[in-house]
């Protein structure tokens, strides 16, 4: 086994570095964009590619990528909370509207079907 160690990675071409197996089989790809924000302020805590975070009313939210993704066949990935505190129940996070390359819109429900806004609002987008 071999340990690669350097400060920077860089493509050949002007799509993103693919991870592949000893036979030249794909085996992963990096997070497109991330993004990690309070849901009362829009304010992000940290983010790689998210350009903003528009708010559309309450608990909806608009996320604009810096660079689009390469397809609207991404998987997104999230995670909701109350961030100054332990409790929060039945929360879900739920597309709202078409996705694109260039934004993705959400919907945060608590248990009682309403939308909400919460302190601690997390997505990563992931695509070939």
């Amino acid at each position: 086994m071999s340990t690669l160690s350097v400060g920077t990675i860089k493509s050949a071409s002007s799509a993103a570095p693919v991870f592949q197996n000893s036979s030249g089989t794909q085996v992963g790809t990096l997070c497109r964009a991330w993004v990690s924000f309070d849901g009362f302020t829009q304010s992000k805590r940290d983010d790689f590619n998210v350009s903003t975070i528009t708010d559309v009313a309450t608990g909806r939210y608009r996320i604009n990528f810096t660079n689009a993704l390469p397809n609207a066949n991404y998987c997104a990935v999230a995670m909701v909370g109350n961030f100054e505190s332990t409790t929060t129940a039945n929360t879900s996070v739920n597309t709202d509207g078409t996705r694109s390359t260039t934004q993705f819109a959400i919907r945060v429900v608590s248990g009682d079907a309403n939308t909400a806004d919460k302190r601690d609002i997390n997505l990563a987008f992931f695509a070939e």
